[in-house]
């Protein structure tokens, strides 16, 4: 490690956070785009919308376990490195996808299939809880001063690659396999692979180096003469609440955008508007596609104008296409009407680009990595792993087929007040290293 570069360092961490972190959420994704499959094998019913409800409920009943994740790896990161907690959440990732993949169905052993399926999600979610905060204290931490936006930026890349490739995976499945083959072994391909994640995931973030401003920051702690009597939680929730409501809500609105149009949308479509799964698994991967490039020019943008003001415009626009396109969308269904509000979809990049730079940034070194954690896991927890049930449920007892858009535009709302009640310099916040206070 001594005699690599500080270049070739920065490479390795990049690739070692984005192959990694899509190669864990690659296996949240297909959870929710394969819901409906799952829901009539583990939760038989003689109504579909409550077989898709409960199988939508153990999709959000795993978030529950992500802010105990968070917390725990959130610890320990801030206290002994970003590099170890990394490592042990992406096995532990492994571990639960596998588990899916594996599962007996209800027909074969009842009732135990259901709850060893939500063992495996709990599992997947207390390892994903600490995901992003370690890793996106990893990035910006690494990145050269004035560019966090962009290295930041990279944990989306992952996201969005994430999304593409589980959409690339169902249209492949969907397309080569009869019904009966991809209800009896074709569901299970992305989560056999997904087991993959582990010795990939481990020998990437192995070879990757501690960041230079955590080693910094353990120094000067073991230097100071004073001990350090207020805990991580302590001086968190003390001396930083408006960046922690600050950083709630901006999550919120961006995993409510992103979990109702990527997974919700697409079983909707199909299962409400009777339009062809495959054609939303289309649109969903030019979306995320798309957005693996445009995060990072939005996360580069933010380095020069500022976060808030990227994030600002984009959250209007989102929401106001939002609700003239999936009125059309109701009004008439199509794959074209579809295809233009999945298209929407893009404008998160203009959220997500500078998401991990913001929310991580605004902590002090020694709090960081838990800070972005506990306000990501919580505000994923409520607004994101909990949107598909709302929005199912929403359309059930309302009878009203556009309910979403309410969910979508109350997300935009709870951000943008978010927001307003922290305020810093911009661009020059967004400019300068943040000290390790």
């Amino acid at each position: 490690m001594q005699n690599v570069s500080d270049a070739d360092m920065r490479r390795r961490v990049v690739l070692s956070s984005t192959i990694g972190n899509a190669l864990e959420w690659f296996d949240f994704t297909v959870f929710g785009l394969f819901a409906g499959v799952i829901g009539k094998l583990f939760f038989p019913s003689d109504d579909p919308n409550s077989s898709l409800l409960l199988t939508f409920a153990t999709f959000g009943i795993a978030f529950a376990a992500r802010p105990i994740g968070g917390l725990a790896f959130g610890l320990y990161a801030d206290k002994y490195g970003r590099k170890t907690a990394l490592v042990v959440m992406i096995t532990m990732m492994a571990i639960g996808t596998g588990l899916i993949g594996f599962l007996p169905v209800y027909s074969a052993i009842g009732v135990a299939a259901p709850i060893f399926l939500l063992l495996a999600r709990l599992i997947q979610g207390f390892s994903a809880g600490g995901e992003f905060g370690s890793a996106s204290a990893m990035l910006i931490e690494f990145a050269p001063p004035g560019r966090r936006g962009l290295f930041g930026s990279f944990q989306m890349v992952s996201q969005s690659l994430a999304f593409g490739v589980g959409a690339a995976v169902a249209v492949v499945l969907s397309s080569n396999l009869s019904p009966a083959a991809f209800a009896s072994w074709g569901w299970r391909v992305p989560f056999i692979l997904g087991i993959l994640i582990g010795p990939t995931g481990y020998y990437l973030r192995r070879r990757c180096d501690e960041s230079p401003e955590f080693k910094a920051f353990l120094a000067e702690k073991a230097a100071s003469a004073t001990s350090k009597t207020q805990t991580t939680l302590g001086e968190l929730f003390s001396n930083h609440p408006r960046e922690l409501i600050a950083s709630f809500c901006l999550i919120a609105a961006g995993t409510a955008f992103n979990y109702v149009g990527s997974v919700f949308l697409p079983v909707y479509a199909a299962s409400e508007l009777k339009l062809p799964l495959i054609d939303a698994q289309y649109g969903l991967l030019g979306v995320s596609l798309s957005n693996a490039v445009l995060v990072l020019l939005f996360g580069a943008l933010s380095d020069r104008i500022g976060r808030r003001a990227v994030v600002v415009p984009g959250v209007i626009l989102y929401c106001a296409f939002y609700y003239v396109l999936l009125q059309r969308l109701v009004a008439a269904p199509s794959t074209a009407h579809l295809w233009q509000l999945q298209s929407m979809g893009v404008l998160l990049g203009a959220l997500a680009g500078p998401m991990p730079a913001f929310m991580t940034e605004i902590f002090p070194v020694g709090v960081r990595s838990t800070g972005a954690s506990l306000m990501y896991n919580f505000a994923v927890m409520l607004f994101g792993g909990l949107a598909p049930f709302i929005n199912t449920w929403l359309v059930k007892i309302s009878g009203d087929k556009a309910a979403p858009v309410y969910y979508v535009l109350f997300a935009g709302v709870v951000c943008l007040a978010g927001l307003s009640t922290y305020r810093r310099s911009e661009p020059a916040a967004a400019l300068a290293p943040r000290p390790s206070d």
